[in-house]
């Protein structure tokens, strides 16, 4: 039989566990109730015992040792928690079962590209991801987790603010040959202006100010990702989030109207993207881990329910 030496205390692994989970010292002590100096002091026993730094920052943020041993740590208990005869054997071993309600543009140009680096660190979470319709909030009413765009004003769920985004006008290089120049704001008078409810061209008119109202006619949109599409076709010119119509910027299928002021400058949109979670659900492990990971991928505010 194999030495036991090398296997770290179980509250060291707990400790660890809690600590990854909540990047606080303060918050890891009240939930495993001990001190703050115990859990200091059991992560530098755990580092001693595996032989590597777990923890890179100040800010808790795991090295890529440190997420390498938590999912195995993760896996580990979560197998010691399954006792002979129970129920629930089946699937992989301590797999847990996220479910995700979000946005189609958002998942194709801010989720999708960064994913990978969710699933690298957390491989005992199987991921399922849903489509939401922005604005109308249809959701599949079993997501664990919603992407949600709009105002933010949502009494019926606890929510934080995940970004904000800038609009700009934009277009396709053929479309732009052939009804350009556009100099001044005015240009746009008489063009095809792609609408959508997400991003109302009033934003943009007051800024520049034009006296004109919202659009009533025209093709429109209730997803940015399509209006990028449409655009891209040739079909008009859509008022375009920079964040998500970064894949259209970036292939050159979507382009600026002009380098002067008015075609250079982004205006704040009205709306921005929340994700939103039933009260109870950060109880669960990997809902915490997930929330806590797309926030600080995209650099949003502590994870706090927002007013």
């Amino acid at each position: 039989m194999a030495s036991l030496g090398r296997i770290p205390p179980i509250q060291c692994l707990l400790t660890f566990e809690a600590l990854a989970r909540l990047r606080s010292v303060t918050q890891a002590a009240e939930e495993l109730c001990v001190t703050p100096s115990a859990v200091s002091h059991r992560v530098k026993q755990l580092e001693q015992t595996v032989g590597t730094k777990l923890f890179g920052r100040a800010d808790f943020s795991l090295t890529i040792e440190g997420s390498e041993y938590l999912a195995h740590v993760r896996e580990g208990l979560a197998i010691l928690q399954k006792f002979p005869g129970a129920a629930g054997h089946s699937g992989a071993p301590g797999k847990r079962k996220l479910r995700l309600a979000v946005t189609p543009t958002f998942a194709r140009s801010i989720l999708i590209p960064r994913l990978r680096q969710f699933t690298e660190a957390y491989p005992e979470i199987d991921l399922t991801l849903q489509v939401s319709i922005p604005l109308l909030d249809v959701e599949a009413e079993d997501a664990d987790l919603v992407v949600r765009f709009g105002t933010g004003r949502y009494a019926d769920v606890e929510h934080v603010k995940l970004m904000n985004d800038e609009v700009t006008p934009l277009a396709s290089p053929a479309f732009l040959r052939e009804h350009g120049p556009f100099e001044v704001a005015q240009d746009l008078e008489g063009q095809s202006l792609l609408r959508s409810p997400l991003d109302p061209w009033r934003t943009w008119f007051i800024a520049q100010s034009l006296p004109w109202p919202e659009p009533v006619e025209g093709s429109q949109f209730n997803d940015i990702g399509l209006m990028c599409d449409a655009a891209a076709a040739g079909m008009g010119i859509a008022l375009t989030r920079l964040k998500l119509g970064a894949p259209w910027l970036e292939n050159g299928s979507l382009v600026r109207l002009g380098s002067n002021a008015v075609f250079s400058t982004n205006i704040l949109s009205p709306h921005s993207h929340y994700l939103c979670w039933r009260t109870g659900t950060m109880d669960r492990w990997e809902c915490a881990a997930f929330a806590d990971w797309l926030r600080k991928s995209l650099g949003a505010p502590e994870l706090a329910p927002a007013l």
